[in-house]
């Protein structure tokens, strides 16, 4: 069973960075606001969570501007993906062995 747990990614311990990853699965990018709205979190938390999955190098940042306006997108890196695809596998694998 210890070894089932230890293949867990710690850095998807969290639900917002497990809610990041879950949409960046499904989406190749998302923006900021989009993410904040989705996950009802504050600009602060959300920074913050996505600097975690940043320095994972799990998520990668694109900062642009439309007109005037900063606009800032996530997409997930392919180590991200990985990772995540690995965090999935191994959660299975925790629910199989325990039913």
């Amino acid at each position: 069973m210890k070894k089932i747990i230890s293949n867990l990614n710690t850095t998807f311990d969290h639900k917002v960075r497990l809610g990041i990853m879950s949409v960046l699965m499904v989406n190749e990018e998302m923006g900021f606001t989009s993410f904040k709205e989705m996950l009802e979190v504050t600009d602060g938390r959300l920074a913050s969570h996505m600097k975690v999955l940043e320095a994972e190098e799990f998520v990668v940042v694109n900062k642009t501007f439309v007109g005037r306006k900063p606009k800032t997108t996530y997409a997930a890196t392919p180590k991200g993906r990985k990772a995540f695809n690995n965090h999935l596998d191994a959660l299975e694998q925790l629910i199989r062995n325990i039913s």
